[in-house]
């Protein structure tokens, strides 16, 4: 067993026992933000871990992951390196799912530091970048105020790769030249609804699923042209990944029907057409010429 959970909503997950060989400290935490029970050497590494594929990782989180004493890891993110890491490593499965949330950040918060204070290397492992709304910044100041030496290595963000992987661009010359990123867990803000009315900028919507129909109805009575092109990428970069086109009329009919369900990334605006990178079979491409090398004399 290499990973555990908290079973009630107060509860937080035990790990289980790391390697002793492993352990640097046993010191604890006196829960003041103080450094009572302090071990020198123990350090917390936020790794962004990508949309999901391990091959997505950077080089840097590898190495961090490599190191670590223990691992406390997201339920999105490349689950499938916890199984390659080295022998002894406790993995702390602090996981949130839409709506269920069993342990809550401040106790995330509490994990990390309580970790490193017993000496041990932390690898918060979190799905995409950990400053995209990855809570990464409450985690380093949690850190901060605590004494604890934090560090952050970015990831690559869900809300560029997972479009550019369904080969919707969110910048192309022609047609947009600029993006913005929200989260769907709220309603569209003022920049957010003007960007897709006016059509300046692509939208981008991480978490939105739960929110598609207030999403759309949001966006049309502001004005928003019905037939906007939206796209819904699915557990994108893994071997589930879908696409689902639609428009911002249709688009809660269609996710209804095909029955799209999170994580996913929702793209809003014309980069989202689905013969956008199309060639135009009527237009004949150039023939590239090719150089003949003139015979020696």
């Amino acid at each position: 067993m290499r990973s555990s959970s908290g079973s009630g909503p107060d509860r937080t997950p035990t790990a289980c026992p790391a390697d002793s060989n492993r352990m640097r400290g046993t010191g604890g935490t006196d829960g003041t933000g103080g450094n009572s029970g302090t071990v020198p050497g123990g350090s917390v590494v936020l790794v962004g871990g990508g949309p999901g594929a391990a091959d997505l990782l950077t080089l840097r989180a590898w190495r961090a992951l490599a190191g670590a004493d223990v691992v406390v890891t997201d339920r999105l993110g490349p689950a499938e390196v916890l199984a390659d890491l080295p022998a002894g490593v406790e993995v702390v499965d602090v996981g949130k799912s839409p709506g269920h949330h069993p342990v809550p950040q401040h106790e995330i918060n509490a994990i990390l530091v309580e970790q490193a204070r017993r000496g041990r290397r932390v690898v918060r492992l979190k799905g995409g970048d950990p400053f995209v709304y990855g809570r990464g910044g409450e985690e380093v100041l949690a850190c901060r105020a605590a004494g604890v030496p934090v560090e952050v290595v970015p990831g690559v963000s869900s809300a560029l790769s997972v479009p550019a992987l369904a080969g919707i661009p969110l910048t192309h010359r022609g047609t947009v030249g600029a993006f913005l990123v929200v989260n769907g867990h709220e309603p569209l803000g003022v920049v957010a609804l003007a960007a897709v009315r006016d059509r300046t900028a692509t939208l981008v919507i991480l978490m939105g699923v739960s929110m598609l129909s207030e999403i759309t109805d949001q966006a049309v009575t502001a004005g928003a042209d019905a037939a906007t092109p939206v796209a819904v990428v699915e557990s994108g970069s893994t071997q589930h990944q879908r696409v689902t086109r639609a428009t911002l009329g249709t688009l809660v009919r269609r996710a209804a029907e095909v029955g799209v369900r999170a994580p996913a990334v929702v793209v809003v605006g014309d980069v989202a057409a689905e013969g956008l990178l199309v060639p135009d079979a009527s237009v004949s491409l150039p023939v590239l010429s090719t150089l003949v090398p003139e015979p020696a004399l």
